[in-house]
């Protein structure tokens, strides 16, 4: 996954396959025929406004996922049925190492349900809170996974705009799994939706001036900076602070980074997208041939040949225990049909 002597073509030959694998799956998506019933509802793992994901196992086929169960009447209510139906329709059509697989969806009255791999690590979150900061060695092992996620998604014209830490799982290898397409979206050219967490927006989707994929390449900058020096570049207690803050362009770094690291972020953090990195003439090849990624080797990177920096505890596939614990509710299910009209593309 990058120009390694001689190895560019085989990036190019697996960009171009990935591009007619993606088309034919976003063209003709398949029908699933699981229902929720083949499912026995283990425990939950996470929830949001319009939902939550439950760890779950597959009755026959003795498998363990993370079901994403949403409530068809908080989606409309809160305005999120196009970010709803992008995220199913995207998530069916990619597959890559680095972004969580869907492997089932379907619907009943009440609710959408996405099925996706189980990801038993957790989320990089947790770990780097209780860590308090990873290593640049550590970082490092984690952007290049996320540098070559946004390399495969940017190159079908999909953009993420929902990077963080709470959105980054580690698999039982301690490599990342890229979750939460809530926001992901196919885009030739520029978009103007506002979404996404506000330590990490860019300055051009605050500033409402149409934005692009180069949102991203900002995203992963704050999220290196974040890893690195344990809290974000841009806080402060209120949104506008934050937003002032990033618009500014003005980023202090921790002594501890080193010279390679503060330079690679100033042309992340770059507020002029004329000169930030991900957004020139060569593309991603900015980021990956920049001196602090030298010792990086892509190709080992994707293939996940390389031994991690931290290997998550899990006594088992279905063991939920790097997850925190939230209050378990029963799913109502309507006996009548909610939204069919909304969600007839579901």
């Amino acid at each position: 996954m990058g120009n390694v002597s001689g190895k560019g073509d085989i990036v190019q030959d697996f960009l171009s396959q990935a591009k007619a694998d993606f088309s034919k799956k976003w063209d003709t998506p398949e029908s699933c025929p699981e229902k929720l019933d083949d499912f026995e509802r283990i425990k939950t793992l996470g929830t949001g406004s319009f939902g939550r994901v439950m760890l779950v196992h597959h009755k026959a086929k003795k498998t363990y996922h993370a079901l994403k169960i949403l409530d068809k009447q908080k989606v409309v209510k809160l305005k999120q049925v196009e970010h709803t139906l992008n995220e199913k329709r995207i998530l069916a059509a990619i597959r890559f190492p680095f972004l969580v697989n869907l492997e089932y969806h379907f619907k009943d009255n009440s609710y959408l349900y996405m099925v996706m791999e189980f990801v038993p690590g957790g989320e990089m979150f947790s770990h780097l809170r209780r860590i308090g900061r990873f290593s640049e060695i550590h970082s490092r092992f984690y952007a290049s996974q996320i540098v070559l996620a946004f390399e495969y998604l940017h190159h079908l014209d999909i953009v993420y705009r929902d990077l963080k830490p709470e959105n980054l799982l580690i698999d039982h290898q301690g490599y990342v799994k890229v979750t939460d397409f809530g926001f992901a979206k196919k885009v030739k050219g520029r978009t103007w939706t506002l979404c996404g967490t506000p330590e990490y927006l860019a300055p051009e989707i605050i500033l409402s001036k149409g934005y692009n994929k180069a949102v991203d390449w900002w995203a992963l900058g704050v999220l290196i900076y974040e890893m690195a020096a344990g809290y974000p570049p841009f806080f402060a207690d209120q949104p506008i602070q934050i937003y002032e803050k990033i618009v500014s362009g003005k980023v202090r770094f921790p002594s501890h980074f080193t010279a390679d690291l503060k330079d690679l972020l100033r042309n992340l953090l770059q507020v002029d997208l004329t000169k930030r990195y991900g957004n020139l003439k060569n593309g991603v090849q900015d980021i990956k041939i920049h001196k602090w990624f030298t010792s990086t080797d892509w190709i080992s990177t994707y293939q996940k040949k390389l031994d991690a920096p931290f290997t998550p505890k899990c006594k088992g596939p279905g063991d939920p225990s790097n997850f925190d614990d939230y209050e378990e509710e029963p799913l109502r299910i309507s006996s009548n049909e909610k939204f069919s009209k909304e969600f007839v593309d579901f």
